[in-house]
């Protein structure tokens, strides 16, 4: 079933004459612009059903692919990465055609921490220590709406974050999902905990939530949930939904689920009449498929939450009315129902109850990163060379290769 899927990472002498690209998608190139600057064929777009045509659309400026070459300079395979467990798959079959299709990331997650004092800046110290901007963006992030960090730290007050990271390739992928996060201000201890309902809590049990959401269709039904990877039993491939469907009738009001600005305004092949808003905090909202835009919706302007911006329609890739709805945090889409509606504000009852044991786990944790001091593991940036054997099934950890 993935027997076009699975990456091996090989010494370059292992490689003879193919070579491999990584690349950075370009800002504002469509996924059909690729293919014609690459000199692929067309059909890898329109031959392919309109689930895996919305996907390309999804393709984030700046994100890493890789394409590998064969002697004579012709693409053998293509690695686009959609999310942080799905990627798109272009590769030659055995007749010499080129295929699509969307296959699981393999990735390793590995647990982490970092432990310094400050010197300068949480941000600055952070990025010093590990080489990683991402590490000290979720550190930052975690306290900027409760703590001042220019008031209240002194040099030398100690912090100290755990976090889970993905490894593609052998380099870092993906944003870290932070599990626990502290820092000592003036002889006190601040904490950021992740919840076993993927949330995030201080150390009083009050929900830390930077950026909170309206729903966008009211009374609508959800049709459609948000995954970020499936496996279709019938069809036999990988879907991926980046989003949440509100099924409605045609002309119902669309309303900002945030305030923000207006990025983009206009029509798509995929999504239709699209509208993307630009919040705080990194954040971004997309309302696919709609009828018509509520007039004077234009570019660059700003919007309130619960101002009106359109209408549900089912212009694009559409099977029936509705509101595509997506949510990004510095590109990378999240699930809306997290965010959507939170109405829990402070546990209570048998969810605080559960949180304190998971509070006490983490506070240990971060007792023992104290006292260990270990030095944080610092990024390096390498071009690790890649081959992807469409034969073996076999996992890395029994090819007989390892990564760089």
């Amino acid at each position: 079933m993935l027997r076009t899927g699975l990456l091996l990472l090989f010494l370059s002498l292992f490689l003879g004459a193919a070579t491999l690209e990584n690349l950075k998608w370009r800002s504002g190139e469509s996924y059909l612009i690729f293919l014609e600057r690459a000199g692929l064929p067309q059909d890898l777009y329109y031959a392919i059903d309109k689930e895996d045509q919305k996907l390309t659309e999804e393709i984030r400026t700046g994100v890493k692919f890789q394409v590998l070459r064969d002697s004579n300079e012709t693409i053998e395979q293509v690695l686009i990465p959609i999310n942080d467990e799905l990627q798109l798959h272009i590769h030659r079959d055995k007749n010499s055609e080129y295929v699509f299709n969307a296959i699981p990331i393999i990735s390793e997650a590995r647990r982490e921490s970092v432990t310094i004092h400050i010197e300068n800046s949480p941000s600055s110290d952070i990025l010093k220590a590990t080489g990683s901007m991402r590490i000290a963006q979720a550190f930052v992030n975690s306290f900027k709406n409760s703590l001042n960090f220019r008031r209240d730290l002194r040099k030398g007050d100690p912090l100290v974050i755990v976090y889970d990271q993905k490894y593609r390739l052998g380099e870092p992928f993906s944003m870290p999902i932070l599990q626990v996060a502290m820092i000592e201000m003036r002889g006190k201890r601040h904490y950021v905990y992740l919840n076993e309902d993927e949330r995030y809590y201080n150390e009083k049990g009050a929900q830390v939530e930077g950026f909170l959401l309206a729903r966008p269709v009211r009374n609508a039904r959800i049709s459609s949930g948000f995954t970020k990877r499936r496996f279709h039993p019938v069809l036999k491939r990988y879907r991926a939904h980046l989003g949440i469907d509100y099924a409605a009738r045609r002309g119902t009001p669309i309303m900002a689920a945030g305030s923000g600005k207006i990025i983009f305004a206009g029509r798509t092949r995929g999504y239709g009449n699209l509208i993307k808003i630009r919040h705080s905090n990194g954040y971004m909202t997309l309302y696919a498929h709609q009828k018509s835009f509520r007039r004077g919706i234009k570019r660059g302007k700003y919007v309130k939450q619960g101002q009106v911006i359109g209408y549900v329609g089912t212009t694009g890739l559409s099977t029936g009315p509705h509101l595509h709805f997506g949510l990004y945090k510095n590109g990378r889409a999240i699930n809306p129902a997290r965010v959507v509606q939170v109405t829990t504000k402070k546990l209570s009852g048998k969810k605080r109850k559960a949180f304190l044991k998971v509070k006490k786990g983490f506070d240990d944790l971060i007792d023992e990163q104290l006292a260990l001091a270990a030095k944080p593991f610092k990024y390096e940036s390498f071009d690790p060379a890649c081959y992807i054997d469409p034969v073996s099934c076999k996992p890395l950890k029994e090819s007989g290769y390892e990564a760089l």
